[in-house]
């Protein structure tokens, strides 16, 4: 009996996104599993099939100009919130790399105290 069993999207992304250091993962009030650096979120998942972020606006503009993320669905008239489909596996590695730069974006802004 084959017994394999299929490593969703979200435990490939959260996988990867928890090695990170310091970053806390966990459900927030609505449903999402957002991640985090430092109290700022880097990004949040619903399921398997959609992250959302917020980019600083030149940023925002940089990605959806290279058609890496969307209007956010709430804030669709607004320039910084994101939406990213998760469909295949590049998508989700995608994911994983948009939310580096917000990882790397919050690191260097918030320093641990004491390594500043």
């Amino acid at each position: 009996m084959n017994t394999t069993t299929a490593i969703t999207a979200s435990h490939k992304i959260t996988d990867e996104v928890t090695s990170w250091s310091d970053v806390e993962a966990g459900y927030g009030r609505r449903g999402e599993f957002a991640f985090k650096l430092r109290g700022r979120e880097l990004g949040h998942l619903h399921g398997d099939h959609s992250a959302h972020f917020f980019f600083p606006k030149d940023v925002w503009r940089e990605l959806s100009e290279q058609g890496r993320i969307t209007a956010h669905p709430v804030f669709p008239d607004r320039v910084g919130p994101a939406a990213r489909r998760i469909d295949t596996d590049e998508d989700a590695r995608d994911v994983v790399a948009l939310m580096r730069l917000n990882y790397e974006r919050i690191a260097a802004r918030y320093p641990v105290r004491g390594t500043e």
